[in-house]
């Protein structure tokens, strides 16, 4: 866990993957932020970073769970999680999350209101699942995904 303060260290008024008006911050390391509706990791190896392909989709991204009812913070999901993608139990920092506030939800919206936490977190050991290494530089393809600012952040500090 990190122990520094929260910094937001990018805001999106309006976010347009949001109902209208919300606001989709992504906030630096603080306490874990509650509720949390999803759980990522962040695993890098210099400058690159480890995805697997999204349910659904197809899309790379970081590999990701749901949170279920009941596990604010994410705890459940995140240690199963680490399980999968990294066999057992490891160290992990947080790194931050990407906080959306909604205060007046539509019904394809399907995430706490009026503030739903989706958390990131990172550790030095290596995945043991099928995956894709990929550029974690300013022209990647992952500088699209709501959490990259957090990416760059923990890139710059290891070098």
């Amino acid at each position: 866990m990190q122990d520094d303060a929260p910094q937001v260290i990018q805001s999106t008024v309006d976010a347009p993957w949001l109902p209208p008006g919300g606001v989709a911050d992504v906030v630096l390391g603080g306490p874990v932020l509650r509720p949390t509706g999803l759980v990522r990791l962040l695993l890098t190896d210099g400058d690159r970073v480890f995805c697997t392909r999204r349910d659904g989709s197809g899309k790379v991204d970081l590999p990701t769970a749901r949170v279920g009812a009941g596990d604010h913070d994410g705890a459940v999901a995140l240690a199963e999680l680490v399980r999968q993608v990294l066999g057992g139990p490891v160290p992990l920092r947080y790194v931050g999350a990407v906080r959306n506030t909604v205060t007046v939800p539509t019904p394809e919206y399907e995430w706490p209101t009026p503030v739903a936490a989706f958390t990131v977190w990172t550790t030095d050991a290596p995945p043991v699942v099928p995956g894709e290494w990929l550029a974690g530089g300013a022209d990647s393809v992952l500088a699209e995904r709501h959490w990259y600012p957090l990416c760059r952040r923990l890139v710059a500090s290891a070098h």
